[in-house]
């Protein structure tokens, strides 16, 4: 990665000190391939090297991964999430209107995604919401996470029939 760094600034360098000698056209398109070539690789290299993180940080026998959905009523609006863990608040989420917009279209959110040992573990969810009349209010709901050997994936499913009667369901896999 440092050294496409250093290549593309050496290249900018050479570029300019060049400056005043004339370029054809089709030189300038020759260069332009090969910056977008380079910002290809540079793009390669970053989702490599993400992928590569996430291996590290989150081996897939410790693995569990939470996931938020809503089904049921649309005019419910998600306001926040607070994710805990064995008592401790592992994560906290605001939603913004666009994704709150992806979630009712369908869309499902990971939410938290961590390290724990087998076992059970406590996972308490906590929503804060508004109905369509514009009430805000709270739901919390807890589940046990048996955790096993492999990765562990929990869904949320955040629903009811009115937009003010809105409850928790847990899906693991």
């Amino acid at each position: 990665m440092i050294k496409i760094v250093i290549f593309i600034i050496g290249f900018i360098a050479a570029a300019g000190v060049n400056a005043a000698i004339p370029v054809s056209h089709k030189q300038i398109k020759g260069l332009d391939e090969q910056v977008q070539d380079i910002k290809k690789d540079v793009l390669d290299l970053s989702t490599e090297l993400s992928q590569l993180e996430e291996k590290l940080l989150y081996p897939s026998n410790t693995e569990v991964a939470v996931f938020v959905a809503l089904k049921g009523n649309k005019k419910f609006q998600l306001d926040s999430m607070q994710v805990s863990m064995d008592g401790k608040v592992v994560n906290q989420h605001i939603y913004t209107y666009k994704e709150l917009e992806a979630l009712r279209a369908g869309g499902v959110q990971r939410i938290y995604t961590g390290n724990i040992k087998t076992g059970d573990h406590n996972l308490v969810m906590h929503f804060i919401g508004r109905s369509e009349s514009g009430d805000e209010y709270q739901r919390s709901g807890k589940y046990v996470v048996s955790k096993a050997v492999g990765p562990k994936f929990v869904e949320v499913l955040i629903g009811g029939k009115s937009s003010s009667d809105q409850n928790m369901r847990f899906k693991d896999w």
